[in-house]
C-alpha cells in the first residue's frame, strides 16, 4: 500500500482503527518485556562507560550527550537519537545499542531532548540540531573528532531524516521512522505534539527535496503498515531524486526487535553504519 492508497483509506477509518494504526506498543505483545530488557542493558554499558555522561548542550534539563569515545579519538562515531513518538522515553534507555558499534571501534554518542508537550516539534529538531553544534566543538575535547553518522528509531528515525543536512553529519542511518507528519494530527499521538500545519509542512522530510548524503532507511518486516510504507516511500522520494542510500528490509523484525540488528555487533544494521562511510 502506498502512502497515496494510506491517505485515501485514512478519511474512511475510525479513530480507533487510525489510533492503532501508529500504536508500536500495543501491536508488539511483548514490548514492555523487550523494552524493559533494554534499559537494563542500557543502565549496565553506561556503568561501564561512567566518564563522559550527561554532558550539557544546552539550557534545558534533558539537553544533555552521553559520549562514549573509542581509543582512537579520529574514529568515526555513531550519534543514536532515541525514539518514544517525540513524547517518551530518554538517551539513558538506549545506550546498549550503541555497544556492537563501539565493539567496533567506533566511538558513540546519545543525545537527550525535551519531550512534547513541554517542547513543540519544532523546539525538538532544533535542540538535535544544537546537540550537533556542541558535538562538532566539544566533541574533540571529549575524545570524539571522527565523521558523524547519525541514526535513530521511530521518532528518532525522523530527526535523523529531519537533521541529515546538518554540516557535521556525513551519513545517515533512519531506523522505523516516520516522514510524512500529517496524519499523526489524527491519532492520540497528537494529544501531546499539537502539531500545526507549518510544522507538518516544515518537517515532513517527504515534502522536501531529499538531502544529497547516503542515507540508508531501514525498517523490520513485522512492522505495522503504516511504519513500514514511510520508509519505503522515503527511499523511493530519494531513489527517484538520485540519492545514496539503501531500502534495509529486516527479515522478521517488529519495531522493537528491529534494535537488536544494531546492538549486535554482527548485525545488519551495525554492519550498515559502517558501510555508510565506505
Amino acid at each position: 500500500m502506498s502512502m497515496g492508497s494510506i491517505a485515501e483509506a485514512w478519511g474512511r477509518m475510525t479513530r480507533e482503527a487510525r489510533d492503532a494504526a501508529y500504536n508500536n506498543t500495543a501491536a508488539v505483545a511483548d514490548s514492555a518485556v523487550l523494552s524493559s530488557a533494554r534499559e537494563v542493558a542500557s543502565a549496565a554499558f553506561r556503568a561501564a562507560h561512567p566518564m563522559h555522561l550527561d554532558q550539557p548542550y544546552g539550557p534545558r534539563e534533558r539537553n544533555r550527550w552521553d559520549l562514549f569515545p573509542t581509543a582512537d579519538p579520529d574514529a568515526p562515531c555513531l550519534v543514536f537519537v532515541h525514539g518514544g513518538y517525540w513524547q517518551r522515553n530518554a538517551k539513558d534507555g538506549f545506550s546498549n545499542l550503541v555497544a556492537g558499534v563501539h565493539a567496533n571501534g567506533w566511538s558513540a554518542a546519545l543525545p537527550g531532548y525535551t519531550l512534547a508537550p513541554e517542547a513543540s516539534l519544532t523546539e525538538i529538531v532544533a535542540e538535535v540540531r544544537a546537540a550537533l553544534d556542541w558535538l562538532a566543538a566539544n566533541g574533540p575535547k571529549h575524545g570524539i573528532a571522527g565523521p558523524i553518522v547519525l541514526s535513530g528509531w521511530s521518532a528518532g528515525g525522523h530527526l535523523t531524516a529531519a537533521c541529515l543536512d546538518h554540516p557535521a553529519v556525513a551519513a545517515g542511518l533512519a531506523i522505523s521512522g516516520v516522514f510524512e507528519l500529517g496524519p499523526l494530527r489524527d491519532t492520540y499521538l497528537d494529544e501531546k505534539l499539537r502539531l500545526t500545519d507549518a510544522e507538518i509542512a516544515a518537517l515532513s522530510p517527504l515534502r522536501h527535496p531529499p538531502e544529497p548524503k547516503p542515507l540508508a532507511i531501514a525498517y523490520g518486516t513485522r512492522e505495522l503498515p503504516a511504519l513500514i510504507e514511510n520508509s519505503r516511500s522515503f527511499h523511493a522520494w530519494r531513489a527517484a531524486a538520485h540519492q545514496p542510500g539503501p531500502l534495509i528490509p529486516v527479515p522478521g523484525a517488529d519495531h522493537f526487535t528491529i534494535l537488536h540488528a544494531l546492538r549486535d555487533a554482527d548485525g545488519i544494521l551495525a554492519r550498515q553504519v559502517q558501510l555508510l562511510l565506505d
